[in-house]
């Protein structure tokens, strides 16, 4: 897994001189020294360049916006703080004349109801109202606060903080990106069907290679080709490999070198693949250890060519810094109405167990290609915690990308089976299978273990134009 990296925003301090300047000069300081707390980078206008380093005047807006448009490729989102009422134009001409397209949160300091004098008094309150009505005018998607009013060194503004900071990832991340469709999806699985016209719309793209295009790559490499050789090293440094033949893991080797180094060619940033029934009966493994591997490294990669379940992997990803997974909603847990299985055969980074995982036959179509083509999915039981699940699929019937979000628990309840499976309880599941069936979702859904599930909903909604629902409920 990588560290996650630093966030850097560029910062608008909001002023106007019919309220208390000192406040600004105050304000300023007090957002870069909450920021710089947090382990993040302001960029943000010097007293030199204006009053205090706040932006009032179109003059200075002007500056700001420069100073954005400098800093452009750096800047994650922008922080608007509001430690008076603020001159409302002056913050929407900087962000845009900046020409940036990334998030906004707007936060307004509070008055203190003891200290409300000519002197003092913020009006912030109020001046929120202002500043988000002229970023409605101006067409510029914005977040909100908590609480309408917090301070900046509040634990709702930390908490607020790291939710933005989920969101400017998300947004970031989805930029551009390129998802690679390993393989043709399985053709009893027409709920993997997906509209790439529609993802394009968003920016996002997918590069397919054929399945024949992968073997014969694999074909041509040696046995003691180093790529091969260090993959398999990698493979039995990752996960227990006792009692599965050599020849099983070398093919896997290869598969993994080979996908590595075409995902290099072409740019991809995560994957889906055709993992079967062509990978066992003409190649005789399945991916599902290396495809483990990849999720771990926070590569996602998504089976039965599930492209948009590998989306929603890779936002889940980019909220949390942690791997995800794709599971199937798949077993009740007895007569509990708030509980279901979770289970995949599995391809599961091994960041979701709790034991460390050890490689296996695929039992499900074992039967049908024979056990010996089926070794290499990782198994085990997923640990207990917290979990945020996201699905989020194309729907051509309205040409819209569409979607559903939400926190729940992955409990230690006692659970007897095979694969990569868990024990979820969710609030009001029964209102959420409703929901998946009438809506006609797949069955296939995104797991991480952590609650990002409002900045899933925040950054789909707000930044991408998306439809989402956030379960139980949006809140708002």
């Amino acid at each position: 897994m990588t560290k996650q990296r630093t966030m850097k925003f560029g910062v608008v301090v909001g002023n106007r001189g019919f309220f208390p300047d000192h406040l600004a000069k105050s304000g300023r300081d007090e957002i870069l020294a909450v920021l710089t707390a947090a382990g993040a980078e302001a960029i943000v206008l010097s007293p030199e360049e204006s009053k205090y380093g706040a932006v009032e005047t179109y003059a200075e807006a002007q500056r700001c916006a420069e100073l954005f448009k400098k800093h452009a490729d750096q800047i994650d989102g922008i922080i608007v703080t509001l430690p008076n009422f603020g001159d409302e134009r002056g913050i929407a001409d900087a962000i845009r004349l900046s020409g940036l397209k990334v998030p906004v949160l707007v936060q307004a300091t509070p008055d203190r109801s003891d200290d409300m004098t000519i002197a003092t008094r913020r009006d912030s309150f109020c001046g929120k109202m202002s500043a988000c009505n002229n970023l409605m005018q101006y067409n510029i998607p914005y977040s909100l606060t908590t609480l309408h009013t917090e301070s900046l060194r509040s634990p709702e503004f930390k908490a607020d903080l790291e939710q933005f900071s989920a969101v400017c990832r998300i947004v970031k991340g989805l930029k551009n990106l390129k998802i690679g469709a390993i393989g043709a999806r399985p053709a009893a699985f027409n709920t993997v069907r997906y509209s790439e016209r529609l993802l394009e719309g968003s920016g996002i793209s997918v590069e397919p290679i054929d399945l024949s295009e992968i073997f014969g790559r694999i074909s041509k490499m040696k046995d003691n080709d180093a790529p091969a050789q260090a993959k398999l090293a990698d493979i039995k440094g990752y996960v227990t490999t006792q009692g599965i033949p050599e020849d099983a893991l070398l093919k896997m080797a290869k598969l993994g070198a080979v996908i590595d180094e075409w995902m290099k060619q072409t740019n991809c940033t995560v994957s889906a693949v055709q993992c079967w029934t062509s990978m066992e009966e003409f190649f005789g493994v399945v991916p599902c250890t290396i495809m483990s591997m990849m999720s771990n490294s926070l590569i996602p990669s998504a089976c039965e060519v599930d492209v948009p379940g590998v989306l929603s992997m890779y936002m889940l990803g980019l909220a949390s810094g942690t791997p995800s997974a794709l599971l199937d909603w798949n077993n009740n847990y007895g007569a509990d109405p708030n509980k279901c299985v979770c289970f995949h055969c599995s391809n599961l980074p091994k960041h979701f167990f709790g034991e460390a995982p050890k490689m296996d036959y695929q039992a499900i179509i074992a039967g049908t290609v024979g056990k010996l083509n089926t070794f290499g999915t990782c198994v085990g039981r997923v640990k207990a915690g917290a979990m945020t699940y996201a699905r989020f699929s194309t729907d051509d019937r309205f040409g819209v990308i569409r979607g559903y979000t939400g926190a729940a628990r992955f409990t230690d309840d006692p659970l007897e089976t095979f694969g990569g499976a868990g024990v979820a309880e969710i609030p009001e599941l029964q209102k959420l299978l409703k929901y998946i069936c009438r809506e006609g979702f797949e069955h296939h859904v995104a797991a991480n273990l952590s609650d990002v599930s409002h900045a899933i909903h925040e950054a789909a909604t707000r930044y991408m134009g998306w439809d989402s629902y956030l379960h139980p409920g949006n809140g708002e």
